[in-house]
C-alpha cells in the first residue's frame, strides 16, 4: 500500500497541536520532518527537540530527513528523539556506508536521498543496505517549489533497478506534490508520498489525502 507522508514544517509552526491532529484524523501514515541546517541548503529550520516534541504528540511513524553537513554527528541524537525512518543525503556525507549501517545499528530505517541534479548511477551501491530512497523532486530547502518533471524519469529509473535486483525498497519522493501531479508519481514507481503546501496549503486535510489517495 502506499504512503502519504504530510510534511510538517509546512504547516503552522505555533498551532503545532493542532495541526497534528489534523493530519491524524486524515489518516496520514507517515509524518515527514525536514531538518536543515542552512549549509547544506540555504535555509534552517530546527533540531532534534522539535522531533521529540512531535514524538510526544503523536504515534504516527515519523520519517526525519536531515538535509544537513555531515548528518553522522546527530543521527544518535534524532534516533533518540523518536524518528523511525532516518534519511541522510549522499552528497552530504563521504562516509555514506558508515552511517546507513550506523542508523540501522541505532534501531531506525536508514533510507538515503539525493538531489534533483544528482544521477541514479551515485547511490546504485548503496541500494543493498536501505530500506528507502528518496528523490528529491524540487531543489532542496524551501517549500513551495513547482515539481521538476524529469523527476519521473530518475523515479522510473530507479524503480526498475530495484526490481532487477529483487530488492525491497520502497522510494519516496518529495517536492512540488499535489493532488494534480500525484497520479504521475505514483505511476512511476513511488511508494512514498511526500507533501507539504499540496496538503498544509488547502483548506481541508482529510479531503486532500482522500483525494490523493484516490488518485494512487
Amino acid at each position: 500500500m502506499k504512503k502519504i507522508a504530510p510534511s510538517i514544517l509546512s504547516g503552522n509552526l505555533l498551532n503545532l497541536d493542532r495541526e497534528i491532529e489534523l493530519i491524524e484524523e486524515a489518516g496520514a501514515d507517515l509524518i515527514h520532518v525536514d531538518i536543515m541546517d542552512g549549509i547544506f541548503v540555504p535555509n534552517i529550520t530546527a533540531g532534534w527537540g522539535l522531533v521529540d516534541a512531535i514524538r510526544n504528540k503523536t504515534d504516527i511513524p515519523l520519517d526525519v530527513h536531515l538535509m544537513i553537513d555531515r548528518p553522522e554527528r546527530y543521527i544518535e541524537d534524532f534516533i533518540n528523539s523518536g524518528a523511525n525512518i532516518l534519511t541522510v543525503h549522499q552528497e552530504g556525507t563521504i562516509h555514506l556506508h558508515r552511517v546507513v549501517e550506523k542508523i540501522r545499528e541505532l534501531g531506525a530505517s536508514p533510507g538515503v536521498a539525493i538531489n534533483p541534479a544528482t544521477p541514479i548511477s551515485f547511490i546504485q551501491e548503496i541500494l543493498n543496505y536501505v530500506d528507502i530512497v528518496l528523490i528529491m523532486s524540487v531543489n532542496p530547502g524551501f517549500s513551495g517549489q513547482e515539481f521538476i518533471y524529469s523527476s519521473l524519469f530518475k523515479i522510473e529509473k530507479l524503480c526498475k533497478i530495484i526490481s532487477a535486483r529483487q530488492l525491497e525498497t520502497l522510494i519516496e519522493v518529495d517536492g512540488g506534490i499535489k493532488v494534480l501531479n500525484v497520479a504521475d508519481v505514483s505511476n512511476s514507481g513511488a511508494g512514498i508520498i511526500v507533501s507539504g503546501s499540496g496538503i498544509f496549503g488547502t483548506d481541508n486535510y482529510k479531503e486532500t489525502i482522500e483525494l490523493m489517495r484516490e488518485r494512487l
